[in-house]
């Protein structure tokens, strides 16, 4: 939506006034979208509001409602829950309460409401808005306002933010909390993985999520279940036979152990509840297996916000004050939220009528409409469950032989890819080869997981060693290295006619610098590990003030890494390569960090990428800001090194490299199909040679040759990054005046048509 006169953007909010407030049950990543709302709506010229206890502190007003300040929000990021509380309210139900609420409101000249909550919240709020002009009314005659602050107030503008771990609000990605309770209830399966190893047990774990199975089909992806149960898709009958059939299987083929991930809310055919309990029975009883069930309860919902719910609130932060500021009486009442990595705005009442129909249509057993009423995201992970679990390897064999490397420095994601690409490829009929040391491994001859870049005799020896193991096919899972090797062999087809296979790169790094992809494998592991280290390093400075952390992030010259961490940690600057600085903007950082000093936030955060400057190095900040920060701030900095790189992998990667090695391995059976001519394998179209990635909402191939042009070879960087425009929102939530570019701004998208058209 392109605007014709641009807005300034510090002024857009003059004269105006917004509250916020969380209501419902409490989700990590609330207070992110509370202080990037105030923080954002202070910059626009903006009076802000908290509302305390939710749609409770609105009805009873007074000290409920509090001017909120720049500081105010301060050292809220790391913090899981809602600092400014959340009740579940009656009085709010009835109109004599929300009169009560739309009072208070009009005397304070707040005529824009951001709420963050579940469906049920977000309902009241538009009731409240629908009835707006009712209440005035109300208001009027009974002599509680004036005409003038009738007319002053006359219509209420209402944004939505979705906080609810259940991820069970339709026409949004992920709702805020949702990959933080996944991140809870990852650490408990990693734990009791190893015990139930040690016993040889069969572990039941129930997860939460009312009547939504997304947490649970998420965690069995990421943790390999033997078995799941949601409420979208109850189990066929006679299921009880076929899960101790599974169980058994498990067992004889050297498993240890059994997991298996119950959601809160699921059901057999008939509509009865299958419990933890129900479960248990049945495998101690059939099978004699030592079992234990597990109900994890609100372990979930508490602890610190992952990093991705922290940049997703503060992301919906800013998109939301820019949709209350851009509002007009006719704009219907909308929720903002995240598609694939991009901001949207959807109709609030469309939302709700999908997210009912899908109750509905759960009531009346239309449980594959209720799957796709669930949408792209939930669909996928189910049809990618389905694909790995339950199945049994094929009878009859394909012939083929598909191989798979690890390329570069390792990052953690890249086993679960390696492990959904054999499964497939194994259930496919392939014989499925691991080739060791990366494309060393392929020109030594080492096939039964990492290397570097290409020399020329190399291409020799991999071409020979692709004819003497017969290899159809090859799947490379790596960094920019798998990228420029993957080109390379592209180049050498012309040579080699054994090069003449379809091939597909998956990218995994934690530098997050593959051409053809919004994301890679591991980025997002690297990024919690920064996060949790800078709330750590934040912490220690709590007693001693006035102190200023340098701190250096790995990435190579791609400055993902820093502005991310940078949004997720609150931090006053992140130093990249992308995003070129010089001596006048080192010193306008140090003055703005000597102004920080004198208000009540006496702490500094700076991230600086590991290359972003030749001459600007760690050592050169941290003495420049030691020397100018003399007698007011002390210094202190941390290179972080390879712990980036280690670590368990976040659900995030293991649900993403697990959904990409399955993908790239049913293209590479489809690619073959089309190349086979004549008995044999000949692939030589730009379109045989492709990577996978994310882009914007959609996994996509795309052929390694077309992504040459984007690609800066010198640097090991693409020319166009998208998370850059995140930039100018990490210096805003800083306190620094610059100019936001409005003038491209989130259009309101229609779900329901949009759903129609999936």
């Amino acid at each position: 939506m392109q605007r014709s006169t641009p807005v300034d953007p510090t002024k857009m909010g003059a004269g105006r006034a917004i509250a916020v407030l969380t209501s419902g049950g409490d989700a990590q990543g609330m207070n992110a979208a509370v202080r990037a709302t105030v923080r954002v709506g202070i910059y626009t010229g903006a009076k802000v509001y908290f509302v305390h206890e939710g749609y409770q502190g609105l009805v009873d007003g007074g000290d409920n409602i509090r001017q909120a300040t720049w500081e105010s929000v301060s050292m809220m990021l790391q913090l899981g829950g809602t600092v400014i509380g959340s009740a579940r309210c009656q009085d709010f139900r009835s109109k004599e309460g929300r009169a009560k609420a739309a009072c208070n409101l009009v005397k304070l000249g707040i005529t824009n409401l951001c709420v963050i909550g579940g469906d049920g919240s977000l309902t009241g709020a538009n009731e409240f808005r629908n009835e707006w002009s009712e209440l005035l009314q109300i208001l009027l005659k009974a002599g509680k306002i004036t005409a003038e602050e009738a007319k002053r107030s006359s219509h209420l503008n209402i944004v939505g933010m979705v906080g609810s771990i259940d991820n069970d609000f339709c026409g949004t990605d992920m709702t805020i909390g949702t990959d933080s309770a996944l991140h809870r209830i990852m650490e408990v399966v990693d734990a009791i993985t190893t015990t139930a190893q040690s016993h040889q047990r069969a572990f039941i774990l129930e997860v939460m999520g009312r009547h939504c199975g997304y947490l649970a089909l998420v965690t069995a992806l990421a943790c390999g279940a033997d078995w799941v149960f949601i409420p979208e898709m109850p189990p066929d009958e006679g299921w009880e036979d076929h899960l101790c059939r599974r169980l058994t299987y498990q067992r004889s083929i050297g498993n240890r152990l059994n997991v298996i991930i119950v959601a809160e809310g699921a059901l057999d055919l008939h509509g009865k509840p299958i419990t933890c309990d129900i479960i248990k029975n049945l495998v101690t009883k059939k099978l004699g297996f030592d079992t234990r069930a597990t109900v994890l309860g609100h372990v979930q919902r508490g602890g610190t916000p992952s990093a991705f719910d922290r940049i997703l609130g503060s992301r919906m932060g800013v998109e939301a004050v820019m949709a209350l500021l851009e509002a007009t009486p006719n704009t219907p009442a909308c929720v903002v939220s995240l598609s694939g990595n991009m901001a949207v705005r959807l109709p609030l009442m469309e939302c709700v009528q999908v997210t009912k129909e899908v109750t509905t249509a759960m009531a009346e057993g239309r449980f594959e409409e209720a799957v796709k009423l669930r949408g792209k995201s939930f669909e996928n992970n189910w049809n990618t469950y389905k694909l790995l679990a339950h199945v049994t390897a094929p009878d009859v064999k394909s012939n083929i032989n598909i191989a798979i490397l690890n390329v570069g420095a390792p990052c953690a994601g890249m086993n679960a890819a390696v492990r959904s690409a054999v499964r497939i490829g194994i259930l496919q009929g392939h014989n499925m080869l691991a080739v060791h040391d990366g494309f060393d491994g392929l020109a030594n001859g080492t096939t039964e997981s990492s290397g570097w870049s290409l020399p020329a005799s190399m291409i020799e020896e991999i071409s020979l060693n692709i004819a003497k193991f017969n290899i159809h096919a090859l799947v490379i899972i790596g960094g920019f290295e798998a990228f420029v090797g993957g080109l390379e062999l592209v180049t050498a087809r012309e040579k080699y006619e054994e090069l003449c296979i379809p091939l597909v790169v998956i990218p995994a790094t934690v530098s997050n610098n593959v051409p053809g992809s919004d994301f890679s494998i591991g980025a997002d592991t690297a990024l919690n590990t920064i996060t949790t280290t800078c709330d750590r390093i934040k912490q220690s400075a709590a007693g001693t003030k006035r102190r200023v952390f340098i701190i250096e992030t790995m990435g190579g010259y791609c400055g993902y890494l820093a502005t991310m961490a940078g949004l997720a940690a609150g931090a006053d600057a992140a130093y990249i390569y992308e995003d070129p600085f010089g001596i006048h903007d080192l010193e306008t950082n140090v003055e703005h960090l000597l102004e920080k000093m004198k208000t009540t936030v006496k702490r500094g955060l700076i991230l600086r990428n590991e290359k972003c400057n030749a001459n600007y190095t760690t050592d050169f900040l941290f003495n420049l800001y030691s020397e100018e920060g003399k007698g007011v701030f002390d210094c202190r900095k941390n290179v972080l090194g390879h712990m980036q790189q280690g670590g368990t992998p976040t659900p995030f990667d293991r649900n993403f490299g697990t959904k990409m090695g399955a993908k790239a391995v049913l293209w590479l059976t489809d690619k073959l199909k089309e190349c086979y001519r004549h008995g044999r394998i000949f692939a030589n179209t730009p379109d045989s040679a492709c990577v996978l990635g994310m882009k914007k909402r959609a996994m996509i191939f795309q052929p390694l040759s077309d992504l040459k042009e984007d690609t800066d070879f010198e640097h090991r960087i693409p020319k166009t990054q998208w998370w850059l425009k995140l930039r100018p929102i990490l210096k805003i939530l800083a306190k620094y005046k610059i100019s936001l570019d409005t003038s491209e701004t989130a259009t309101m998208e229609h779900v329901i048509k949009k759903r129609g058209t999936v």
